[in-house]
């Protein structure tokens, strides 16, 4: 699920700590945002986000990983996620909430 927030001014990491993610990673300017649903890695929230310093936006790609990836090998990006679906929409609006009050 793709999504917009406007008006940040702030980093993309200190927007993930404020609606309870961990920085994973950057590739291109594009980070990799976790959300762990209990003490197992999986499954998770994840989130690929990117920031327009010009206007302020966060553009967020969410999804739920349900399991590690099967496969092997550097550049992979296959695994088992879910990009739609109520799990995946009551997560965007939870994390819209958590700014609209901050």
């Amino acid at each position: 699920m793709q999504f917009i927030i406007k008006d940040r001014n702030e980093t993309i990491v200190s927007l993930g700590r404020k609606i309870g993610y961990r920085p994973m990673g950057v590739d291109n300017n594009e980070y990799s945002l976790v959300r762990e649903l209990d003490r197992n890695k999986y499954p998770r929230f994840h989130i690929y986000a990117k920031k327009d310093d010009r206007s302020n936006e966060f553009h967020l790609n969410l999804h739920l990983d349900q399991k590690m990836p099967s496969y092997k090998g550097s550049g992979a990006h296959a695994h088992s996620g879910e990009y739609e679906g109520d799990i995946v929409e009551r997560e965007a609006q939870r994390i819209r909430n958590i700014l609209e009050n901050s």
